[in-house]
């Protein structure tokens, strides 16, 4: 896959853990997996935030600058990620996939 072939849906049922009513939904962490492996190889990165699972080595970098991204734009806010609202963990996604 290349950049342009990623997207982030705006659903506020994505990406969030359940939570009692009234209290305000957070951001867990990301699952990022890759289907398009045909060396065989296996694949599988873990960060603070994210799980990276699979891929081509092209793949599978893209996910891993991306998580990179997005945990130094993340510290730059001087934020932890279950203190940023779902709105603004997707924009700091959708950025870090842009980069």
């Amino acid at each position: 896959m290349h950049r342009g072939d990623y997207s982030v849906t705006q659903a506020k049922d994505h990406f969030v853990s359940n939570k009692e009513e009234g209290e305000r939904p957070e951001v867990v962490g990301f699952l990022g997996v890759g289907l398009d492996n045909k060396d065989g190889h296996q694949r599988l990165t873990q960060s603070e935030h994210f799980l990276l699972i699979g891929g081509s080595a092209e793949t599978h970098e893209h996910m891993q600058d991306t998580a990179t991204h997005f945990d130094e734009a993340l510290k730059k806010r001087g934020k932890a990620l279950n203190e940023a609202s779902v709105e603004e963990v997707l924009d700091l996604l959708r950025e870090s996939l842009e980069s």
